[in-house]
């Protein structure tokens, strides 16, 4: 299929800084592409210029296999087919629910009237349409927003952190909402956030950016079990980093020996694991538990502090061998006192191993 929206190589520079930095991205029908990372990494900038807000130093912008934009072309904003959904929604102050969402409709009165009353319908509003923002809770407004990018059915849908100004007990449902509703208009999506969890709960793809660029992109699953690099693995979740040092393609760790192929002997190492791939067992007079193929040796730590924190409980380690700190999840109520001896195994097949970071 010819993707609904391609970017090709973009760049653009304010000066000499260099804010995005040869990004290519395709989005299909239907498809919700999430363009996720820090503050400041690029990704609302990169969103304008799709939307014709800003033009990119270079590159080019294809719609459905049509340029759109390049170094001496350029469709205008109003004529790309584009909705647009910002932070703060936007709404029309002065105007109900059913004009804001008419808004912008060229269409017959009966048809506006028609497609205003499908749409408020399909997200729970149909009583509201006489309504006006300030009558509405955040939620509320989230969803005419939504719908009003919607309701001239366009090619493409640009989400700016469209979720970030809700509660935290609204925003998965109203996300689930509007994920259905998304797919059911069948519009390319391109989402702005960042936010890992919202990233991996709306998104089809995931293109993660790091200053102006896209460092990984892929399907939510491959992301999280397969980073790119650390401060990937970083993003997603809270890691421990275990350092040592290649030789003869081994790296030597208090869990045992490390395979550290393609690596020149003396070369540092980052072993990389998450909280929840640690498996804690008792102490067992010194012995600890028997080691395991697949968890490789058990280490000795003790316990510095443990804390409950409703789904599951941290436990903050300090390494016997070492002194380094590492923490372990337990998804239950689990708080040793400090000082406890516990033994920590961990999960090969679930750890990371990187050349280190300069």
């Amino acid at each position: 299929m010819e993707p609904r929206l391609e970017l090709r190589d973009i760049s653009k520079l304010y000066g000499s800084r260099r804010v995005v930095d040869n990004v290519s991205l395709s989005i299909q029908p239907g498809q919700v592409t999430c363009l996720l990372g820090p503050s400041g990494c690029g990704k609302s900038t990169t969103l304008r210029i799709v939307a014709g807000v800003e033009r990119q130093s270079s590159g080019e912008l294809w719609v459905d296999g049509k340029l759109i934009c390049g170094d001496d072309y350029r469709v205008p904003p109003e004529a790309r087919e584009i909705g647009l959904m910002f932070q703060d929604f936007a709404l029309f102050p002065h105007l109900n629910v059913a004009d804001n969402v008419a808004f912008g409709l060229t269409s017959s009165k009966a048809e506006q009237t028609r497609r205003v009353g499908e749409l408020l319908e399909r997200v729970g509003l149909a009583g509201f349409a006489q309504k006006y923002p300030h009558e509405l809770s955040g939620g509320e407004q989230q969803r005419v927003a939504l719908v009003r990018a919607l309701a001239p059915k366009p090619l493409i849908l640009l989400m700016d952190e469209p979720f970030s100004g809700l509660d935290n007990r609204l925003r998965d449902d109203i996300r689930d909402e509007t994920l259905h509703v998304l797919k059911d208009e069948g519009a390319a999506v391109l989402l702005v956030t960042h936010e890992p969890d919202e990233a991996m709960r709306m998104a089809d793809e995931i293109a993660l950016m790091r200053d102006g660029r896209i460092v990984q992109i892929g399907n939510p699953y491959n992301l999280y079990n397969a980073p790119v690099d650390k401060a990937a693995a970083a993003f997603f979740s809270d890691i421990n980093v275990i350092y040592g040092q290649s030789n003869g393609a081994l790296t030597e760790t208090p869990f045992g020996q490390f395979l550290t192929p393609g690596l020149s002997d003396g070369a540092k190492v980052e072993i990389v694991i998450r909280p929840q791939h640690l498996g804690i067992d008792f102490d067992r007079g010194g012995r600890g538990p028997n080691p395991t193929p697949a968890d490789g040796m058990p280490a000795k730590a003790v316990v510095k502090r443990a804390r409950f924190m409703g789904r599951e409980s941290l436990v903050e380690f300090e390494m016997v061998a070492d002194g380094s700190d590492i923490h372990a999840t337990v998804p239950a109520v689990f708080l040793p006192k400090p000082g406890t001896a516990l033994w920590l195994t961990m999960r090969r097949d679930r750890c990371f191993v990187f050349p280190a970071e300069s």
